[in-house]
């Protein structure tokens, strides 16, 4: 075990004991909602990969510790302190570490801190990508580097719309991920079911997803699994509308020079903004659907 990694007495015992364990990130805690609803969504999350057979194990940085399941006090700590606590990415780590401060972690970091836990499936909202303009930018979400090296399945819906989705799955291609739509073969645009973007693998159950990941791990091919699971039909969000509303958001951000790490947080918040906040209730609901799906993918994996 890393000498810097704090496992949670409950998912401590779950690995020790071969039951399946979810991973769950907390910059969606700290950067991705407004208190309270980020709390209540995080123990909502929780809660639903209990209900499907899983131990949840939010992960975080405190006080220089990597965190692989938080109590309810810690969650609604990172929720009460939201922005204030720092995004935590691969090169955020070690200096966290260092100076014994607080970070709430990425979809990357999460996989890190995942994996040396020994936890194969983690659920989070939407990975990020290759964003608009990186032709000359180069804003490129480590994020896909994670996954081109972190053995961990990462259970989402899909990239942020406000990205470049089509340039996402070309960077994922040549890196030797596969994406995998659960029941789809089109790429999902975390608020719409669709994004009009061909997938070239597909699956029908959990069990699928976890031979497949269990394959690629045994052949040595090493990185990581991107499932790509829908919003429920029902949270999906109209595609012009919510394509009006991020192209108003990246003009905003654009004239504000928003840049970095900063633009994902600040473009979501315009996009609620925008969406007057339906764009957050499609998020709740995803974020749960993937929770539930990274559960069952646990499960099956935990036989194998």
């Amino acid at each position: 075990m890393n000498p810097y990694l704090d496992p949670s007495p409950e998912v401590a015992a779950a690995l020790s004991e071969g039951r399946p364990v979810v991973a769950l990130e907390s910059t969606i805690i700290s950067h991705g909602m407004p208190y309270p609803r980020n709390v209540e969504t995080a123990m909502k999350v929780e809660a639903e990969v209990r209900a499907h057979g899983a131990v949840p194990a939010t992960i975080a940085v405190l006080g220089g510790r990597l965190k692989a399941g938080l109590s309810p006090d810690q969650i609604t700590g990172l929720g009460k302190s939201g922005l204030a606590v720092a995004k935590a990415s691969r090169r955020d780590l070690p200096r966290l570490v260092a100076e014994a401060a607080d970070g709430a972690t990425t979809v990357a970091a999460t996989m890190i801190i995942a994996a040396l836990a020994g936890i194969r499936v983690f659920a989070t909202g939407g990975i990020g990508g290759v964003h608009r303009g990186a032709e000359r930018s180069w804003d490129v979400s480590a994020d896909l580097e994670e996954l081109a090296r972190t053995e961990v399945a990462v259970v989402c819906a899909g990239a942020k719309a406000i990205l470049d989705l089509g340039l996402t799955l070309e960077y994922l291609e040549t890196k030797g991920v596969p994406v995998i739509g659960y029941r789809t073969l089109e790429f999902p645009a975390f608020y719409t079911s669709g994004s009009g973007l061909a997938l070239e693998e597909r699956a029908e159950d959990a069990a699928g997803i976890a031979r497949r990941a269990k394959a690629k791990w045994d052949l040595g091919l090493g990185g990581g699994i991107v499932v790509a699971n829908p919003v429920p039909e029902e949270f999906s969000m109209e595609r012009v509308a919510i394509g009006t509303a991020i192209e108003a958001a990246l003009a905003e951000a654009a004239a504000a020079g928003v840049r970095g790490k900063d633009v994902t947080p600040y473009l979501l918040a315009k996009v609620k903004e925008l969406t007057a906040g339906e764009s957050l209730e499609s998020n709740i609901a995803l974020v749960l659907n993937n929770a539930r799906l990274a559960a069952a993918i646990a499960v099956e994996y935990s036989r194998l």
